[in-house]
Parts: structure tokens; C-alpha cells; sequence
């Protein structure tokens, strides 16, 4: 995250904290359901380091979920099991009307930042704590559709046909972000990501407009605030937007999924900063010679600039935990 070039890279992996782990399965048992392990500050920073101490990541991602800030704003939150997230929906003016102010979301999420303070005290000195947020743009299709689709069309229609509702809304996120991931890093943050999951649906000048300049906004208000924080902004699925990523978002590292080979983000991406990526995560369930090719190639690709190891999403339910570790082992040894 300072622009060096390591021989070897940093380690971390989306969602390293999860439903591969056996451990994990464990603390989620406890907690009782997903949420009540989000705000549970004890047991959240557990799950954060489970994945430090089997593996000995370079990097710990707080545990948590993008949809907590939409809960904080005033939006009904649940999970169905095996289904995923459901949200009471915000479609018009009157929805929108209901949602709190920006500033009045800390006391909701005050076990968030509990949690970040247990981890701060408690990771090993050499392990960089991230905290994290979802973009404007995909925190707002979970809000507008009170779920997740395959392609956020309820999202598009509504920025089609009130536009005014729709800008209020990013820009309420927006608001909310800055104030969320702030507190995280007064909290022990010591990086902060922004997740935008769902910004290669957004097309042509939209892109610009809610993907880059929304995170944009956020980077530029948590540098004046905190300008020793590096800030990572993620616009899964920009294909060949990626290039010029880190002037248009501000933000120190951009990661990338694996729509994008390595060689062609280290000639088009890497020349402006620190690039985080892009292992497939299948490659996580597969394992064999296949993952460790893979991922010699792309420690190759990048060696050249600033890199931080990572997948191109989030690792599966369905990996084996012996994958990650030959992983890392290929990293780290020569494999």
C-alpha cells in the first residue's frame, strides 16, 4: 500500500473469513444467525482472526456485511436461509423519506466499531487490519430491490424513471460511507476497501457517474480526514475500465476481479499504483497443478510494480482450506 515492490507479495483473500472454514461454522453456531454474529463484537473479531491464525495472512478484513449500513439507515434487514439477504425497499419518495441522516447511524453500528477496537488490540503487529464498505452503487441495489438480482435491474429502472430519488439515495450512502468507514479507522482501521460487487452492469457515462465518482467522493473525504489511511476501491466486473482507475477514484490501490488477465492489468492498471488480484476463486475448490500455474503467473505478471496477492472475488463455501494453503505455500516458497 506505500508503492513498493516487494519480491514477495502480501496475502489476503475476500471473504477469508467464511463458510470454508470449519471454524467458522463453529463461532456462526454460537452466534445463533448471521447477523447476530455481525454485531456480536467477541465473536466477529474471532472469525476475523481465525483465517490469521491457520494461515498467517498478511492482511485481516473485519467481519461484517455491506447491508449493515443500510439497516442503520432505517432499512429493515433479514436473512433467509440459503437464499441470502432480504431489505424492506426504497422506490419512492415517501421510501426514501423514512431513511435516517447520514450522522445517525453510529449508534447502530457501534458493535462494528467494537469489533475493530478487539482486533486492533489483539492481531499480530505485522498483520494490517482493513476495514471496509460497499460502494454507493451496489449498496443501492440491494436497497431499491430489498434483495439481490442477477443483473440490478430494479436499480436501472428506477435511475430510468426517478432519477431524483435514485441520486438522493447514492447520495445518502455516499454520506453514510464516509461516516461509516471514518469511525473504522478511528476505531484500528489501519486500510479501508470499498466493494463495488455489482459496477460492470453500470453502462457508458453511468459508470462514471455512480461507480467511479461516488467512491471517488468517499476517498477524497476520508484522505482529508485520515490522510494517512490508504484507501483500495474494487469496480468488479470494469473490464477494460479499469485503466486509469486510481487517478478518476483517488483511491491507493484498485483491485481486480478475474474478468481482466494480469498481464494486461500490469501494462494498463499497475502503471498508475499498487494493483490487489486476481486469482480465479475457483481455483480455491480445484486446487492441483492448475492453481499453482495460476498463481506463479500472476506473481510473474505483476512483479514488475506494487502488488497485493488476492483473488478476483470472494473465496466459495465450497473451497478446501488445504487449497488456500498450497496457495499461499506457492507464494511464499516457490510452491
Amino acid at each position: 500500500m506505500t508503492g513498493e515492490t516487494l519480491p514477495t507479495p502480501p496475502i489476503w483473500m475476500m471473504r477469508q473469513a467464511g463458510r470454508y472454514l470449519p471454524e467458522y461454522k463453529a463461532t456462526r453456531a454460537q452466534a445463533g444467525d448471521f447477523l447476530s454474529l455481525c454485531y456480536n463484537p467477541d465473536l466477529a473479531a474471532e472469525v476475523t482472526l481465525q483465517p490469521i491464525r491457520r494461515y498467517r495472512f498478511d492482511a485481516a478484513i473485519l467481519f461484517a456485511d455491506i447491508l449493515l449500513v443500510p439497516q442503520a439507515l432505517g432499512a429493515d434487514l433479514w436473512f433467509v436461509t440459503g437464499e441470502g439477504p432480504r431489505l424492506s425497499t426504497i422506490t419512492t419518495a415517501e421510501d426514501f423519506a423514512k431513511l435516517k441522516p447520514a450522522d445517525a447511524i453510529h449508534d447502530h453500528l457501534a458493535p462494528v466499531y467494537e469489533t475493530v477496537k478487539i482486533l486492533a488490540r489483539e492481531l499480530p503487529d505485522q498483520t494490517t487490519l482493513i476495514g471496509f464498505a460497499g460502494a454507493p452503487w451496489t449498496v443501492a441495489t440491494y436497497m431499491i430491490a430489498g434483495q439481490g438480482t442477477p443483473d440490478q435491474g430494479p436499480a436501472h429502472a428506477l435511475k430510468a424513471e426517478n432519477r431524483a430519488v435514485f441520486d438522493a439515495l447514492i447520495d445518502r450512502i455516499t454520506e453514510a460511507s464516509i461516516a461509516y468507514l471514518s469511525m473504522q479507522i478511528s476505531a484500528g482501521a489501519e486500510v479501508v476497501k470499498l466493494f463495488d460487487s455489482w459496477a460492470g452492469s453500470l453502462q457508458d457515462a453511468d459508470f462514471v457517474e455512480y461507480s467511479i465518482k461516488p467512491m471517488q467522493r468517499i476517498t477524497a473525504a476520508l484522505k482529508a480526514l485520515h490522510p494517512d489511511t490508504p484507501v483500495i476501491a474494487f469496480p468488479r466486473g470494469a473490464g477494460t475500465r479499469y485503466a486509469g482507475a486510481h487517478a478518476a477514484t483517488g483511491a491507493d490501490c484498485i483491485a481486480v476481479d478475474d474478468g481482466v488477465t494480469a498481464e494486461w492489468a500490469a501494462a494498463n492498471l499497475q502503471t498508475g499504483g499498487c494493483v490487489q488480484g486476481n486469482l480465479k476463486s475457483s481455483h480455491m475448490v480445484s486446487g492441483g497443478a492448475d492453481l499453482v500455474s495460476e498463481t506463479r503467473r500472476i506473481v510473474k505478471a505483476f512483479s514488475q510494480g506494487p502488488h497485493i496477492f488476492n483473488l478476483g472475488h470472494g473465496i466459495t463455501p465450497d473451497a478446501d482450506p488445504e487449497n488456500v494453503q498450497l496457495m499461499i505455500d506457492t507464494i511464499r516458497n516457490g510452491g
